[in-house]
């Protein structure tokens, strides 16, 4: 190839580099090894807004927006002691600033080159407003289907809740439902088991008062008289167990507060008691001394618990024993209790004595319903107070109630 062809094939091939340097759509920068512009290319005069006069001699920094000016400097003179070809920013956001002083977002490559007159940098730049505003337009509606997403699985957890809350609702209905069947049949049962004894009695008695009338034998007349009594007074105990439970589970107890003498309501009670002892059964009370017996209770409640646990202690311990009531004032509480010697209860029930129509294993034909603990469990409670009991087969039975002095 002569020297012509050779100045041929390189005016034509610095006749292309021109072209790309006029032509692309990106704009090209060149600056010397100090960072000033020495040569834009048009593309770089649209995206600026300046006179392709105005950017030579001027340092690349008037492209740059004044918040980032001083690190730039700082980047551009590393870049020089060691020039290479890379991107800019490498996981950054860079910026660029118009002649107007209005700023965009842009993509920077660096090209370092060096030739006879010196060192310079060629800048490729793209102005990329419109793919950061897809990204951002991206990245909010990102979030919004997220908050979307995060909505509705709130709602979600909330219908799944609202349906857990309706399951256990309906469980525990139907739950209700199967302990009111098994009340029910229990309560068929217990009644007319409970029921038929002393009606039996209640019968028989009468036709025998009928014929110890008619035969003027006033002793043993008398004595049926009073079976029939007890029997009654059984019948009695019955039903007032029924009622109160109901009166309880209804919540139609009130509390009725009043200021009374609590040894003399028990005094006046043991009197009352004794007339339903077993022979030889004694009812014993002992008490620790007071400067006053005065307590702000319920006072029918308080009987109510302890006729229930005496009648108890009665019937579940054998003639010619005592049995036991005791009190103890404090400033600002009561403890009762009621001791019996009787058959006791035995360890593997005792869990279980406070439950509706509870009766213990060893209580045999000993007439109960099974509800008076539950009862008395229940106006302990509506006293804000606590019941305890020990314990031993064959060897009694006591409880202990501890309540506040003053309602």
């Amino acid at each position: 190839m002569n020297a012509t062809n050779i100045s041929i094939a390189e005016n034509d091939m610095l006749n292309q580099v021109e072209a790309i340097f006029q032509f692309a759509t990106e704009a090209i920068l060149i600056t010397d090894n100090q960072g000033k512009i020495i040569r834009v290319n048009p593309s770089t005069e649209i995206m600026f807004g300046y006179a392709a006069d105005e950017f030579i001699g001027q340092p690349i920094e008037i492209l740059i927006p004044s918040r980032l000016t001083e690190r730039h400097i700082k980047h551009r003179k590393n870049f020089s002691e060691c020039p290479h070809a890379r991107s800019m920013g490498a996981n950054l956001d860079l910026f660029a600033k118009r002649k107007d002083n209005s700023e965009f977002p842009v993509e920077v490559s660096l090209s370092p080159y060096s030739n006879s007159n010196g060192s310079f940098v060629i800048a490729f730049i793209i102005d990329i407003t419109i793919r950061k505003k897809a990204e951002n337009q991206l990245i909010a509606y990102k979030a919004e289907l997220e908050k979307e997403v995060e909505e509705r699985t709130m709602i979600l957890k909330e219908a799944i809740q609202k349906l857990e809350q309706t399951k256990d609702e309906l469980d525990n209905s139907l739950k209700r439902e199967r302990e009111v069947n098994s009340m029910k049949s229990r309560f068929i049962s217990i009644a007319s088991h409970e029921f038929r004894t002393p009606l039996s009695t209640v019968l028989s008695s009468l036709s025998l008062v009928d014929k110890y009338s008619a035969l003027q034998d006033e002793e043993k007349r008398l004595k049926h008289i009073g079976r029939i009594k007890s029997s009654v007074r059984n019948l009695t105990d019955i039903l007032n167990d029924f009622l109160s439970l109901n009166k309880l589970e209804e919540g139609k107890v009130m509390l009725n507060i009043e200021s009374f003498n609590l040894n003399d309501m028990i005094e006046n009670l043991i009197q009352e008691l004794q007339g339903i002892t077993k022979t030889g059964q004694n009812i014993i009370l002992s008490f620790t001394k007071s400067d006053s017996y005065l307590v702000n209770l319920d006072k029918k409640l308080i009987r109510n618990i302890i006729i229930n646990l005496v009648s108890n202690a009665i019937k579940f311990s054998p003639e010619n024993t005592n049995i036991t009531i005791s009190f103890n004032l404090s400033k600002s509480e009561v403890i009762l209790g009621v001791a019996d010697q009787g058959i006791g209860i035995p360890e593997t029930d005792q869990k279980h004595l406070f439950e509706r129509f509870f009766r213990s294993s060893n209580a045999g034909e000993i007439q109960g319903t099974g509800l008076g603990l539950s009862i008395v469990a229940h106006y302990v409670n509506l006293l804000r107070g606590t019941i305890t009991f020990k314990s031993k087969e064959n060897k009694g039975t006591s409880f202990f109630i501890n309540l506040p002095r003053n309602l």
